[in-house]
């Protein structure tokens, strides 16, 4: 497995990004900085999706919904709040968090745009994404395993 079949880096602090295709499937990897923190795929029955003629699906879905910071059905956002949103709070905070001025899927929000950048692989079919996916997770794609899902 090869890293060139990545992209560059792309800030999600820009997104929604022209370049990601409306339908397809993918592999992508989060970086804060130099660090591989999330792979992660999307696509699946990207086949039988696809002839479906859907107007977004896939890697463009997935990659929206991170860029969103809405915890609820999003497993990424949720391991970026308890491990780097959570942690950061001031105690001083705590009551806007209580009178619904702040809210942690905001607080994940800013800090995915402020901190994080995105790279992706555009593969053909769901079971490619899946191995690539694992590869990545696993080490084999950038010689380290990501910092919130290895395998």
């Amino acid at each position: 497995m090869d890293r060139d079949q990545f992209t560059q880096k792309f800030p999600f602090a820009d997104w929604p990004n022209p370049n990601v295709p409306a339908v397809a499937a993918g592999v992508y990897a989060i970086w804060k900085d130099d660090e591989l923190i999330y792979c992660g795929m999307s696509g699946r029955e990207i086949e039988r999706k696809a002839k479906a003629s859907p107007k977004k699906y896939g890697l463009i879905t997935r990659l929206n919904s991170h860029a969103s910071g809405r915890l609820s059905g999003d497993q990424f956002c949720v391991y970026v709040a308890n491990r780097f949103v959570i942690p950061s709070l001031k105690a001083e905070e705590l009551p806007l968090f209580a009178s619904g001025k702040l809210t942690l899927d905001a607080r994940t929000k800013t800090f995915i745009h402020d901190h994080l950048d995105y790279t992706y692989a555009l593969v053909e079919t769901s079971t490619g994404a899946y191995e690539l996916e694992r590869a990545a997770r696993r080490g084999e794609v950038f010689g380290v395993q990501p910092y919130l899902n290895p395998l």
